[in-house]
């Protein structure tokens, strides 16, 4: 969307203090972000004006699934398509990085305040990448297994689509056509996808590419 649009937010948390705390804090934007539906569970996003909004803060940690994480209702969030920030207590970086290969925008604590919520769901609503400190130390640690063998043709193709404003100055830069880029990105999209780690957004693939050390923070 046009970065001086208004942004609608449903908010998933089942403490009362929290909704109403990141409410106030949206209220205060310069640019308008409004709560168009908040509530205890993933109903908030699926029915009424929540089914609309342009991006959807999750808390991980719902007292009805009885100290399960919230994958599930991440999952279905993500098969929609939506924008999901996961805003949570839980500082855990194995955490923080499945819920990312799961299809999350982004993973933030709450510790990491007022500043970096405003900043990443206005990220997510213009579709750009938004990585906060606590997010920044759990690319730097992962060390897991199932990175996509890339060939470098497609590394090439990726890194410059960061850095441009579309595929058509992607394909002018490498020389290459717009149906060609497109053909390299969905080679990259499906090999995340078989490797376990789908990465359906182009923020999604920026954090794919961050943690496996295709590309760095200072680079972008």
């Amino acid at each position: 969307m046009p970065e001086n649009e208004p942004v609608s937010v449903a908010l998933i948390d089942d403490h009362p203090v929290v909704l109403a705390g990141i409410e106030s804090w949206y209220a205060a934007s310069e640019r308008p972000i409004t709560v168009t539906a908040k509530g205890p569970d993933l109903s908030v996003a699926m029915t009424g004006p929540g089914r609309a909004a342009d991006v959807v803060v999750l808390d991980l940690q719902l007292s009805h699934s009885h100290g399960v994480p919230a994958y599930p209702e991440l999952k279905q969030l993500v098969a929609r398509e939506r924008q999901v920030i996961i805003y949570t207590m839980q500082e855990s970086q194995e955490t923080a990085l499945t819920c990312l290969d799961l299809g999350a925008f982004t993973y933030l604590t709450k510790a990491e305040g007022e500043r970096h919520l405003m900043a990443a769901t206005l990220a997510a609503a213009d579709c750009r990448p938004y990585t906060p400190p606590a997010l920044a130390g759990a690319f730097g640690s992962d060390a897991r297994k199932g990175r996509p063998a890339l060939t470098p043709r497609e590394v090439e193709v990726l890194l410059e689509w960061f850095q441009s404003e579309s595929k058509a100055m992607v394909g002018e830069s490498l020389g290459i056509s717009v149906r060609t880029v497109n053909t390299y990105l969905e080679r990259v999209r499906i090999k995340y996808a078989n490797a376990g780690r789908p990465a359906t957004t182009k923020a999604n693939l920026v954090a794919r590419a961050i943690q496996d050390g295709l590309t760095s923070l200072d680079e972008l």
